[in-house]
């Protein structure tokens, strides 16, 4: 019962640190949720859509209430003296009787007038203007979602370089332990030997300057799998104090890579596209502002105003239609103005995109190069971590038969030691080369 209360006593100040087990994917998946370029593009999708949206409801008939309330102090009177009246027969001519006119006296004031109703609206042909502005809320919202896609590829990429990092300094860790208990084994051999006058202090001397060496790169590797871990912390949104560990499991980019068509799945080619598309779309807009617009208008509402005698003479409710005209004259070169200014961007962007894709297509090339030297350089340090494996077995039992020296046994040790490190980097290294042509060939996500 004591030693278990003294065990629980020893574990309780670590209880709050329990350490987590992450995969890439689960790794890939935390930074797409905690990442704010995510989140920003997620958004600017968002309102993408709402503005294509917007814009196609412009096809639809809209409804508007309308009022309005005018007074004016204008007013005035007509009037005409009493006479009398020739009466005419059927026949036009003066039957030669007269009839009492008995004169008129009207006075008008306008007063306030005031009127409201409902009006709708439908435009029948805007010179293309409606047309091509829902084209162009179209192709930016392509833009928007090949946005999402080009960063969601750089958060994946980012994330897997410093999950990949990880994994290589835990693995660096793990070849120098290797290497600081192979020769601290040998130091204890050869320490024994000296005691019993078999072996000099100056070979106990080499072996303590090789194992001070070990222990140094121990030290390294160490500090370097903290500095991943928080880096790694840092792109999956947990704080960098939290203590995670890794399957230490990464994709197999096999043993020859496949050569991609093009650059066509790429979404920076696709918003290049798109962006060409909506240069030329901005030069039909520029030219509808020369074309006629025309618009069926429809009103129903009610209208009281105009007093004569005393009487208001207008006081009812009417429906108003009529098809609405607008033809545009002369600007003083404005519009021309501005369909030059939209040719010349829309030459602008098809050089830009020239120019781009061929950059494009020279990245791609030389991912493809790079991933082809990484595959060869895995394969020749596996093939290198082999052959110093067996010199040091080899060069072990020479030196224990009393064949080798000490110093051609460290050698032995040291070669191994590096075969072992030049073979954790390269595999290391050819899967970021494979993950940066997966990126260049637009095979991610």
């Amino acid at each position: 019962m004591r030693r278990l209360l003294i065990y629980l006593f020893a574990i309780l100040p670590f209880a709050g640190y329990s350490q987590t087990v992450l995969t890439l994917d689960e790794c890939v998946r935390l930074a797409k949720e905690n990442n704010k370029r995510m989140e920003a593009a997620e958004q600017q999708l968002k309102s993408s859509l709402y503005e294509k949206r917007s814009v196609r409801a412009l096809f639809l008939p809209s409804f508007s209430l309308t009022g309005s309330a005018l007074y004016s102090t204008a007013d005035g009177s007509y009037s005409s003296g009493m006479g009398q009246l020739p009466v005419l027969g059927a026949d036009g001519v003066p039957t030669g009787q007269s009839a009492l006119f008995p004169g008129i006296d009207l006075a008008y004031d306008l007063g306030w007038i005031y009127g409201g109703g409902v009006k709708v609206e439908q435009p029948l042909y805007m010179g293309g203007k409606i047309r091509a502005g829902y084209r162009m809320t179209r192709i930016g919202n392509e833009i928007a979602r090949q946005n999402k896609r080009l960063t969601e590829s750089e958060v994946i990429v980012e994330t897997s370089r410093a999950y990949a990092d990880v994994v290589r300094t835990n693995e660096l860790i793990q070849v120098a332990e290797s290497y600081h208990d192979l020769l601290t084994e040998l130091m204890r051999t050869v320490e024994s030997a000296r005691k019993h006058g078999m072996k000099s202090q100056n070979d106990v001397l080499k072996v303590k300057v090789k194992l001070n060496e070990s222990e140094l790169n121990l030290r390294r590797a160490e500090n370097g799998h903290r500095l991943a871990m928080m880096n790694l912390c840092h792109y999956i949104g947990r704080p960098l104090t939290d203590r995670i560990e890794t399957d230490g499991v990464l994709p197999d980019p096999g043993h020859a890579p496949v050569r991609d068509d093009g650059i066509f799945n790429r979404p920076e080619y696709l918003m290049l596209e798109q962006q060409s598309d909506l240069a030329k779309q901005k030069v039909a807009m520029a030219r509808s502002e020369s074309l006629p617009q025309v618009g069926l208008v429809g009103q129903y509402g009610y209208l009281n105003g105009v007093e004569l005698n005393g009487r208001k003479l207008i006081d009812s409710w009417s429906f108003l239609a009529g098809i609405q005209v607008s033809v545009p004259i002369f600007n003083f070169g404005n519009r021309i103005n501005k369909i030059k200014s939209a040719k010349a961007q829309y030459a602008q962007i098809q050089a830009e995109r020239e120019d781009t894709n061929e950059k494009l297509a020279l990245e791609m090339t030389q991912s493809f190069n790079n991933l082809d030297e990484a595959l060869l350089e895995k394969r020749l340090a596996e093939s290198s971590v082999v052959s110093a494996e067996e010199n040091l077995r080899a060069s072990r039992l020479q030196y224990e038969k009393g064949m080798e020296t000490l110093s051609d046994y460290l050698e032995a040790q040291t070669l191994w030691q590096q075969a072992r490190q030049t073979q954790v980097e390269a595999r290391i290294n050819c899967y970021l080369k494979w993950l940066e042509y997966q990126k260049a060939a637009g095979r991610i996500n």
